[in-house]
């Protein structure tokens, strides 16, 4: 019999790609989702279950099925955790909840390992994953409960432009205007491609020596945050961005909702030992440099007009965060 996993979510930026690997690796995959996204679509070969996770007929059209593998992605506050555990928590052979490398102490040693400890003040979504990840651990050390751990980093996929602000920076490249980099530009960064992310996610299915461990998944190419935006341009056809250096604090005060993200993770450097997943799946690389990763997003969005939306609330501060700033016009690629 083939092996089955369930995914909690499916259409998301992360579990999309994963989906799609799933099911390239031969697994039975059903997908427990809404059924909203026109964006990302689940493959023909899914069973799709189109309801609210959260909803009164979830449990209905699961009916009493178990599955070998449940892949827990739409789990964001313990009490979101405790309703999808309530729900399939006890039919599943492996529960995989998908936590976040932003609940990594920030002022730590680097590289960061999955033992670096879990302290985020700045960022609430950061303090509930890692809530999230105690009370499994709480399962796992009281009811021997099959869970296994996962904290991806900065995941993308073409449909995601992994700038501060996103389409609207892309846009403002391409018009010759100013785009805010946070800090000076030359933090450390690792951005990985859903697709890679997928491949080592998928090889933790049923692998019993991932369960009760925590697992950090990302690629191992460093950039700075100058490069990622030098890299956006080239694939954009700007040969001389405008690229304008503001501290985080003063953009947190321009836009108070990107500052908890901000200064409770991209403002840091980061570096990841990523060897502990690499021994379970040690044929597994990152096949995917943001140099391509870059081209896909400006083909993709370029082949979806309806996707290059500009955020009139990014578009005001970055002209504002400008004013007082220097550009660096040092920065035009080569």
């Amino acid at each position: 019999m083939t092996d089955s996993v369930l995914f909690l979510g499916g259409t998301g930026i992360i579990s999309h790609s994963c989906v799609r690997q799933a099911v390239a690796a031969g697994w039975k995959v059903t997908a427990l989702c809404r059924g909203r996204s026109k964006l990302r679509s689940l493959p023909p070969e899914v069973e799709p279950i189109h309801a609210d996770a959260r909803g009164q007929d979830a449990a209905a059209l699961l009916g009493r099925r178990r599955f070998d593998v449940v892949a827990d992605f739409i789990s964001f506050t313990p009490a979101h955790l405790a309703h999808n555990l309530d729900l399939v928590g006890g039919r599943a052979g492996q529960y995989i909840f998908i936590s976040t490398a932003a609940a990594y102490k920030r002022s730590c040693a680097l590289p960061i390992t999955e033992s670096t400890p879990l302290v985020n003040p700045r960022w609430r979504y950061a303090r509930d994953k890692i809530a999230c990840e105690e009370h499994l651990t709480g399962l796992i050390r009281s009811e021997d409960f099959p869970a296994t751990v996962v904290r991806p980093a900065h995941t993308y996929d073409p449909g995601l432009a992994p700038c501060l602000f996103g389409w609207t920076d892309i846009a403002r490249m391409r018009a010759g205007k100013p785009v805010i980099v946070q800090g000076d530009g030359t933090s450390l960064w690792v951005l990985t491609h859903a697709a890679d992310f997928a491949k080592w996610f998928v090889g933790l299915f049923g692998d019993e020596r991932a369960l009760g461990e925590a697992f950090h998944i990302t690629g191992d190419q460093l950039l700075t945050w100058n490069q990622i935006y030098l890299e956006l341009a080239r694939a954009a056809g700007v040969e001389r961005p405008q690229l304008v250096h503001a501290t985080s604090e003063a953009i947190a005060e321009a836009l108070p909702g990107q500052g908890p993200g901000l200064l409770g993770d991209r403002t840091h450097s980061v570096m990841f030992d990523s060897s502990k997943v690499r021994r379970l799946s040690p044929g597994f690389a990152q096949e995917i440099p943001f140099s391509r990763g870059a081209r896909q997003i400006v083909q993709f969005h370029d082949a979806h007009p309806e996707l290059q939306e500009l955020n009139s609330a990014f578009d005001a501060a970055s002209d504002w965060l400008a004013q007082g700033a220097v550009i660096n016009w040092d920065l035009a690629i080569d």
